[in-house]
């Protein structure tokens, strides 16, 4: 099936996905590109795992790919280690930048998603987590893969598993410009910090490192995990996130090209910045 622009292909889109929901298959939407891409977005968040039609996913992967050319690509030449930007003393400062912008338009061998137990992706539409939007830019095939994955999990573990925090789960990018996506189920601070919370967030770091050098992923971007929805205070947690990958490098150096510290927040940049300078 051909289309002549990105509007062709959301518009037809739109309509699978409608009828897929079956809910939502009479929704009336606003005739204007934006209204229709985030109706779009919310249908493909809400969706169940399950098959889609291969010409739907045709169509669905030429529109995300589009879309990332058009977001713009970041590759990893483009991102200055801390050595070039803060002409840092930190021992593998040549294999470790702060880069703040959108996780899903960096080319690294993997980037890392804060997920929830139950490894799905977040079913709200067009929330602002960085699951939702890792899963969004990847799209519905992203969903399937780890619904196998716990289903199989399941089979191992009895029908009630959810993922234990601090571990990494392996998957692929699909349609974003990463290879791999690499989910972890960060703490969940309630009423303090402690120290227990601080270990889980280091399991997750380290399970993400080790996940790399066993799959030979030379390049992974870490987002700033737990420090969003799951309220760990994200100066502690770039303490973590420093220390860990720094005395993980230390064993592993030759292992990594690159490590990236993905910020989003202006705050988690100066926090980066201050411990890597």
């Amino acid at each position: 099936m051909k289309f002549s622009n990105q509007e062709e292909r959301l518009d037809y889109l739109l309509e699978e996905f409608k009828e897929d929901s079956v809910q939502y298959s009479s929704l009336e939407v606003d005739d204007d590109y934006d209204s229709k891409r985030m109706v779009l977005r919310s249908l493909m968040n809400i969706r169940m795992p399950g098959e889609m039609p291969e010409e739907v996913l045709k169509v669905q992967d030429e529109f995300l790919e589009e879309e990332a050319r058009e977001k713009g690509i970041v590759t990893l030449s483009e991102i200055p280690t801390i050595q070039e930007e803060y002409h840092s003393f930190h021992p593998h400062a040549d294999k470790i930048s702060v880069w703040k912008g959108d996780i899903t338009r960096l080319a690294a061998g993997a980037i890392v998603n804060a997920a929830n137990s139950q490894m799905l992706g977040c079913f709200i539409p067009c929330h602002r987590c960085i699951d939702n939007a890792i899963h969004s830019a990847a799209g519905i095939e992203l969903r399937e893969e780890c619904n196998c994955r716990m289903n199989q999990k399941r089979v191992r573990f009895g029908r009630r598993y959810e993922e234990p925090t601090g571990q990494a789960m392996l998957t692929g990018g699909y349609n974003l410009p990463a290879e791999y996506v690499i989910h972890t189920v960060g703490p969940i601070v309630g009423y303090r910090l402690n120290r227990k919370l601080k270990h889980d967030l280091k399991n997750c770091y380290e399970s993400v490192l080790k996940c790399c050098v066993e799959h030979n992923i030379r390049s992974v971007a870490f987002c700033c995990i737990s420090t969003g929805e799951f309220h760990f205070p994200n100066d502690e947690a770039a303490k973590i996130a420093v220390k860990t990958v720094s005395d993980f490098l230390d064993q592993h150096a030759e292992n990594f090209d690159r490590i990236i510290f993905n910020v989003f927040k202006e705050i988690d940049e100066q926090y980066y910045h201050a411990l890597l300078s």
